[in-house]
């Protein structure tokens, strides 16, 4: 019986990840933006250390419209750097690889920001109010309001700043892309940015995630598998989580709405301890 529960178990999770496999963009489509525009509005140091594509015209939005808060994510980005260890360490809540970014942005006024909205509706109308001596009929004007509190509430964005939405997805599930996308298409139709910013892993980390030795819990020690083995931490990393791969296949689709989209992955040019060689 166990063992019947357990190949069950094992069918489950591949069924998933070939669903998870089967959502992935192995490139930009054709709602992004010509790569030439991209290379103009973009340093050349961020793009041999990120792969960066555009939606929307958004690197030519934040580069022309809104360069004070663009300077201050293109140094972010240049700044940010992780390790090894910090790669193979459990992340809890929230792993160190975030943190980076909230220690240079909080300070700068990005804020974690809600939009909550009522939608007001008018209905306008012509009624027939009477008839004049001769008969004609008379039509007066009419209108009714409704209020639906809280229409809009709980779309959340970790760093907003002026008019520019920034958020960064390293190892959560990839449905969280759709929560992401859908907050700043929300924030986007209400007038209050005009882009975003979504930073996740490239999938040229892999080549890292295979190489760097067993995955560690948070005191340190090698994580195990049941059987007791080391377990790689390869295995952390699995196709349903957030990558380039699967926010490409959503942007493709234009789950982004209207809000034009920079999408950044961070590659082994991030990696300041560990060499292809």
């Amino acid at each position: 019986m166990v063992d019947d529960i357990a190949a069950d178990e094992l069918a489950d999770e591949i069924a998933l990840e070939d669903i998870a496999l089967a959502e992935v963009a192995t490139a930009p489509g054709d709602a992004a933006d010509p790569q030439a525009l991209v290379d103009a509005m973009v340093p050349a140091d961020i793009r041999t250390k990120y792969e960066v594509y555009s939606y929307r015209n958004a690197a030519v939005i934040l580069n022309q419209s809104h360069r004070a808060e663009y300077g201050e994510l293109l140094e972010a980005l240049r700044g940010f750097s992780i390790t090894t260890q910090m790669i193979r360490t459990a992340g809890g809540n929230e792993s160190d690889i975030p943190k980076l970014f909230s220690q240079v942005l909080r300070p700068l006024n990005w804020h974690e920001t809600v939009v909550q909205g009522d939608l007001l509706v008018r209905l306008l109308w012509r009624e027939q109010s009477r008839n004049t001596k001769a008969g004609r009929p008379v039509f007066e004007r009419r209108q009714k309001e409704i209020r639906r509190a809280n229409f809009l509430d709980g779309h959340k964005i970790d760093y907003v700043k002026g008019r520019v939405a920034f958020d960064l997805e390293w190892n959560s599930k990839d449905q969280t892309f759709d929560r992401d996308l859908y907050a700043f298409s929300a924030f986007a139709q209400c007038g209050v940015i005009d882009a975003a910013v979504l930073v996740t892993r490239s999938r040229s980390l892999d080549m890292v995630f295979r190489q760097v030795g067993p995955a560690l819990k948070k005191d340190g020690n090698i994580e195990t598998k049941r059987n007791g083995d080391p377990r790689p931490t390869m295995e952390k990393y699995g196709a349903s989580t957030t990558w380039m791969g699967k926010l490409l296949y959503r942007l493709n689709a234009g789950r982004n709405g209207g809000c034009p989209v920079l999408a950044i992955g961070i590659t082994p040019e991030c990696v300041s301890d560990w060499s292809a060689e």
